[in-house]
């Protein structure tokens, strides 16, 4: 895939990553919605991506951590920190990238916890609360949100 170029809403911090797919997704859980205000929309990306700028990073759970501007507060990422299968895997917020890095979106999770008020269009796997946790182990992200 090719490495894509993006920044935060005030340009303070640029970040270079490469995805892992061609595919977004969205995240409907109760943390992500309180950290964007709606769905977090982002895709997986190889391990080495880069990030400059004044990089904050907040631990919001025994497995996971996010990350955001220090100047404009703009979503950057969230990374999986247990230790495990998943262990380090990161999915960068692709309002970051022109086109959002020209991927689809493919994936929403926690579609139960999706406010009614809005939908995506199209045609996309849904999955819910109880389908996403199933996926992990409880070793690798430890209790449930």
């Amino acid at each position: 895939m090719t490495e894509l170029h993006g920044e935060c809403m005030c340009g303070a911090v640029t970040v270079t990553a490469t995805p892992a797919r061609a595919a977004l997704g969205a995240c409907h859980c109760d943390m992500c919605r309180r950290w964007t205000s709606s769905a977090y929309v982002s895709f997986p990306v190889e391990p080495g991506y880069a990030a400059l700028g004044p990089v904050e990073v907040y631990r919001s759970s025994d497995w996971a951590e996010r990350a955001f501007c220090g100047k404009c507060g703009s979503a950057l990422w969230y990374r999986i920190t247990a230790e495990g299968q998943m262990h380090g895997q990161t999915q960068m917020a692709a309002g970051l990238f022109d086109n959002a890095g020209g991927n689809a979106l493919k994936l929403e999770l926690y579609i139960d916890k999706k406010p009614e008020g809005y939908a995506f269009a199209g045609e996309r796997r849904q999955m819910t609360q109880a389908e996403v946790e199933a996926m992990y182990a409880p070793s690798d992200l430890g209790d449930s949100q």
